[in-house]
Formats: C-alpha cells, sequence, structure tokens
C-alpha cells in the first residue's frame, strides 16, 4: 500500500518526486501558466464562460506529462487540494529561480 501524508510539508517532497524528469516539469509549467492566463483573461473580459477551459488546460498538460512521459500516476487522484496547491508552488518557484534547491532538498537528480 502506498504511503499516506498527513501533512502538506510531507506530501511536498513526494510531490516533487513525482515530477522528477524536467520534461515532466515543464508540461506542469505549461499547463499552470495556461490556467494564470485563462483567469486572468476571464477576470479582464467577464466572460465566465471560459472558466471551464481552467481544468481542461491544467490537467491535459499534466496528465500528458504523468502517463507519457514520467510514467506514473498524478498525485492528484489520491491528493487533489494538496496537487493542486503544490502545482503553483513548483511553478512560482520555477519562475523565481528558487525550485533547484527544493529538488535537491526532496532528493531529485536534476538531469531529464
Amino acid at each position: 500500500m502506498a504511503q499516506r501524508y498527513a501533512s502538506f510539508a510531507d506530501f511536498w517532497p513526494f510531490y516533487l518526486r513525482e515530477h522528477s524528469k524536467a520534461s515532466t516539469r515543464a508540461l506542469h509549467y505549461v499547463g499552470t501558466s495556461l490556467v494564470v492566463a485563462i483567469a486572468v483573461g476571464v477576470v479582464l473580459s467577464g466572460r465566465w464562460g471560459w472558466l471551464i477551459a481552467l481544468p481542461l488546460a491544467g490537467y491535459a498538460f499534466a496528465w500528458v506529462a504523468h502517463f507519457a512521459v514520467e510514467k506514473n500516476r498524478p498525485a492528484t487522484f489520491t491528493y487533489p487540494l494538496w496537487s493542486l496547491a503544490a502545482d503553483f508552488r513548483m511553478w512560482a518557484l520555477w519562475l523565481t529561480g528558487r525550485l533547484g534547491p527544493e529538488l535537491d532538498r526532496a532528493g531529485v537528480a536534476r538531469r531529464n
């Protein structure tokens, strides 16, 4: 049986290890960036129907990354809210150039 995580702090290193390949993380960055762009567009335009595109944009890239690249099961199936929070945390750390030390602490070898 897979380990169960009782806190986000314990889940975070697991999440990073599940995203060990740079191409997996890159696909997540594309999806998360699209989600943010769509959300901003919705707020600015008032076209609320576009909210339906948020999960499609985010999950499409993430699930391709997990099933085709990483060859693992997305953590969102077991930890949906923590996975969502971790997606945004990973994206923000990547944008600010601070993801590397987090990957090191999680034991992720930085290669493709």
